[in-house]
């Protein structure tokens, strides 16, 4: 089992709320985690995609009163949505008793349900939590390469070949686009949404120009918008938005796209192995998205990420904004002898970032000229990490 670095943060969650929301893509490990955690303590599961689990909260108050010395951990929470309302009874007469943490623990494959139930039921009482798949700094060294390809969620890393894991992550395709997204938002044709999200894959880490999406499915802009909104809601997608000041400077407006599994995007793209990924011409800006996740993951709560570009050139492909901070200005290269180009520089110069970086998948830190450091990836998530 991969040990991830997100559990010390939810058990800290869990003994100074009354209630925490998990929320991540469904394979990603939140039930895995739930248990693990309920060992160490009092708990209770339940599986709300379960008959027999939901039949038992047919009275939700009156079951769950009766386990208030547990820790109640309530999978796939969206499935009843009308429980939110007896949370919040629960856990009022529940602090009036002096039980103040540690109530439940939510489970949900999606941000969107979550937030719309309990934005006004729960405010106030809940945390939210995000999980992602593993990332850079939960696996070895040697490793990082076969999490490229293979992408983070636990059984398409752990599986004993590429081939197998290529499959493992079509299935899981499959099941989102006939199953869990038409639970979640409007009736959308599986293959219609199978095409955008593959489109959006050839399109990794390029700018959102919804009217060439429109027209090459047959749909208007309205609808291109509302399709990736789903799936940057259900955390398959990243909408880098760009960064915005008062500079004076022509910024580019429009967001940066990104499939936020590389493996997803890979067999979307049917890649399978190492040696199909680095032939592709996706692979430097499936290498960017990677580093991208990983360290956003890393950074510490509330940090604002965008990338920079104006209409002169001037370009800076990951800004990370602690809280509190300057700028992090962080470029991406795949070569072991990364070189700077010009715009790059010229960013810095507009925004003056605390950090320059430029991430290169070589061993060691080496400095390079106008006070940039060449990085590791983990290097970098590691420092990003060391300013919570």
């Amino acid at each position: 089992m991969i040990e991830r670095r997100i559990a010390a943060e939810l058990k800290d969650l869990i003994d100074s709320t009354p209630a925490v929301a998990l929320i991540g893509p469904r394979q990603v490990g939140k039930t895995t985690l739930a248990l693990e955690i309920g060992k160490t303590r009092p708990s209770l599961y339940l599986d709300l995609e379960s008959d027999a689990d939901r039949a038992k909260l047919g009275e939700p108050e009156l079951y769950l009163a009766q386990h208030s010395d547990k820790l109640i951990i309530l999978d796939e929470v969206h499935r009843l949505p009308n429980l939110f309302q007896n949370l919040r009874g629960l856990i009022d007469s529940g602090r009036r008793e002096g039980n103040r943490t540690g109530r439940f623990l939510l489970l949900g494959s999606a941000s969107i349900e979550l937030l719309k139930q309990s934005g006004e039921t729960l405010a106030g009482r809940i945390a939210y939590l995000e999980m992602n798949p593993i990332d850079a700094m939960e696996v070895p060294a040697a490793a990082l390469n076969t999490l490229w390809v293979r992408g983070g969620f636990p059984d398409s890393f752990l599986a004993p070949n590429d081939r197998v894991s290529q499959r493992w992550r079509q299935d899981f395709i499959r099941t989102y686009l006939e199953r869990d997204i038409p639970l979640l938002g409007p009736r959308i044709p599986a293959e219609t949404l199978r095409r955008f999200w593959t489109m959006l894959a050839h399109h990794q880490s390029g700018l959102l120009n919804a009217a060439d999406f429109a027209r090459a499915l047959g749909v208007d802009g309205k609808t291109v918008a509302s399709y990736l909104d789903l799936l940057v809601d259900i955390l398959l997608v990243r909408r880098l938005e760009p960064w915005h000041s008062n500079l004076g400077k022509r910024l580019v407006k429009s967001p940066r796209i990104y499939v936020r599994d590389s493996g997803i995007a890979h067999t979307l793209l049917g890649l399978v192995t190492q040696e199909d990924l680095l032939s592709h011409p996706v692979a430097g800006a499936s290498w960017e998205g990677f580093v991208i996740e990983t360290l956003i993951a890393a950074a510490p709560p509330g940090t604002q990420s965008n990338f920079y570009r104006t209409a002169a050139g001037a370009e800076i492909d990951l800004l990370l904004t602690p809280p509190g901070r300057r700028p992090w200005a962080i470029e991406i290269k795949r070569s072991l002898a990364p070189k700077l180009e010009k715009g790059f520089y010229l960013a810095c110069e507009d925004i003056d970032p605390e950090k320059r970086i430029v991430i290169y998948p070589g061993t060691g830190n080496f400095p390079l000229k106008d006070n940039v450091t060449a990085m590791p990836l983990t290097s970098a998530a590691q420092a990003l990490a060391d300013l919570i």
